[in-house]
């Protein structure tokens, strides 16, 4: 179990936005301290299976109405990975055990590496990344709204010394578990990475430089001129799908 200053209580109050609710027939992730339910739906055993890991103040239940039957359309099971603390998950989200959590999902999954696709919109693209770097066999990778600097990004609510350390030492810690350059980079499979210009959360700048980290020979950005970090999916809906679907098509 992880004890790095990334579970630090002042990180995960101030970094996530965990809400609850309930589904009908969770997939349950046994992860020691924690139980993660997940959602899962599958069309075919021997199809590509997508694995959807979520933003920040979202949880599987917003997206289980209309990701799975979608991605059933493209012929692909579909799992709705959940964070500790969010939905119907125990446990406290900690971005350390969110990153150990991850390996416990993989070990869940009924679908070998080759046949899974890892999918990460915002926050979601710290544990997707985390995923590939942990199955580098896996079919593919698509990036949504990502991060590139996550340091950046606790930054903006957490004064090092609040959690106890020089800014050096957190710098440190972030390069050795969260380094997003060195995961992209090690990926080789294709890759599609979407953002909109005008988010005002998470830079499109993110979005280039995980495009420019990306060293596989089929990789794909798309920067769409509508919308925002919240409403990119749904402004852009027929676009957003029509990559999705047509990156999914060539891996099938």
């Amino acid at each position: 179990m992880s004890t790095s200053i990334l579970n630090h209580p002042l990180i995960t109050e101030r970094y996530f936005f965990p809400r609850q609710e309930s589904f009908a027939d969770p997939f349950w992730v046994d992860c020691g301290d924690a139980r993660l339910a997940c959602h899962y739906t599958e069309v075919d055993p021997q199809a590509l299976t997508i694995v959807h890991f979520h933003g920040n103040g979202e949880i599987v239940a917003d997206y289980i109405d209309f990701l799975p039957p979608l991605f059933a359309r493209f012929g692909c099971n579909c799992l709705l990975a959940e964070f500790r603390g969010y939905g119907m998950s125990s446990g406290q989200p900690e971005l350390g055990r969110i990153l150990d959590d991850t390996g416990k999902l993989l070990d869940s999954l009924p679908a070998p590496p080759d046949r899974t696709v890892f999918f990460g919109r915002s926050v979601g693209s710290i544990p997707a990344l985390h995923a590939a770097a942990l199955w580098p066999d896996a079919a593919g990778l698509i990036i949504e709204s990502g991060i590139a600097d996550v340091l950046e990004r606790l930054l903006l609510r957490i004064d090092p010394a609040e959690l106890g350390v020089s800014l050096p030492q957190l710098q440190q810690t972030v390069d050795k578990d969260l380094d997003q350059k060195k995961k992209i980079s090690a990926f080789l499979g294709p890759i599609l990475i979407m953002h909109t210009a005008n988010d005002g959360l998470v830079d499109v700048e993110h979005a280039e430089k995980l495009f420019e980290w990306a060293n596989g020979p089929d990789k794909k950005m798309e920067i769409f001129p509508r919308g925002d970090h919240n409403s990119i999916m749904m402004v852009n809906a027929e676009a957003y799908f029509g990559l999705v679907g047509n990156f999914l098509e060539k891996l099938r």
